[in-house]
């Protein structure tokens, strides 16, 4: 392993993945960085090897890490990237912070930002995914981010510089995001937190929220997130296209396609991410030859297979 940079943060060597992602999967990082804070991370990526990769991680929600671990360094940030600040219409999140908490906080203030409580995972992934649901994405609110490159300078980026596209920007490899300052329509505060409790039941009683789950599993052919209104149509949905394939509940060691939500790929107790991505690629082939459709994940996965 190569020398690391001093750091004021925590920097621990072979840290098992599987214990930091929702689906409990994943071999050892060659290092997990949790930086103190912005200058901390700047210090060590200035001072790193650039041959070494770099891999920023939020609270894996939104990940399968490989058995066999990642050739890399981790970057997880925690409690001095969590802070949320409102200023007027515009709602500043460190990436650390949830998804869910900036909803209610900006809803608190005012501020509409609804469509991210029901989103799993933090800011820094909902900026690099340009996460979205009921019609609404980060591109639409997003005023700017800021992030640390990879050689340690600290740059602010737009929306148009990271050219947002259905679940994808062009944030480049190594660059980590630090925090997002977001403007959202005005609402009463009470009128947006009775729309997040409706989102919040609807999403219990469709998903399977009380399994090992990384939310939607493949992206929506359509190309495009649920509306959430009632003209929304379902025929190039993800779920719809794999339960004509007959793929809702299939199985794969201790992997399934989620009964209630066939979109939704599970760990049933002792799946390996081998199980995971192997029952995913199943899924795909069987909707490519039900349907022509190819379908595209959603889930990032990173790392190397266990040797067979």
């Amino acid at each position: 392993m190569a020398d690391m940079p001093e750091v004021r943060g925590k920097l621990i060597p072979g840290k098992l993945l599987s214990e930091l992602t929702w689906l409990r999967v994943g071999g050892p990082a060659d290092w997990l960085f949790m930086p103190a804070d912005a200058d901390d991370l700047a210090g060590f990526l200035a001072a790193l090897d650039p041959a070494v990769p770099v891999f920023p991680m939020g609270v894996g929600s939104n990940l399968i890490v490989r058995d066999g671990g990642l050739r890399a360094v981790v970057v997880r940030m925690g409690r001095g990237f969590n802070t949320i600040e409102i200023e007027g219409r515009r709602a500043r999140a460190g990436a650390a912070a949830l998804d869910a908490h900036v909803a209610r906080k900006a809803a608190q203030a005012g501020i509409d930002l609804t469509f991210l409580r029901t989103i799993p995972g933090s800011i820094g992934g909902a900026v690099r995914m340009n996460a979205g649901c009921y019609g609404t994405y980060v591109a639409d609110v997003m005023v700017e981010a800021k992030a640390i490159t990879r050689a340690g300078e600290v740059v602010t980026l737009t929306a148009d510089e990271l050219d947002f596209r259905y679940r994808q920007s062009d944030l480049p490899d190594g660059w980590v995001i630090v925090e997002a300052t977001f403007e959202g329509p005005e609402g009463a505060p009470e009128v947006l937190e009775a729309r997040m409790q409706e989102q919040i039941a609807k999403r219990d009683a469709t998903q399977p929220t009380k399994e090992r789950s990384a939310g939607s599993t493949f992206r929506n052919p359509a190309g495009f997130s649920s509306t959430g209104r009632a003209d929304d149509t379902h025929d190039m949905k993800a779920w719809k296209v794999i339960d004509a394939a007959g793929m809702r509940g299939a199985r794969r060691g201790g992997a399934q396609m989620s009964e209630k939500h066939s979109n939704f790929l599970i760990n049933t107790g002792q799946a390996s991410a081998a199980d995971l991505e192997q029952l995913g690629e199943e899924v795909r082939k069987k909707v490519y030859d039900s349907s022509g459709i190819t379908l595209e994940w959603e889930i990032m996965r990173v790392g190397e297979a266990t040797p067979e």
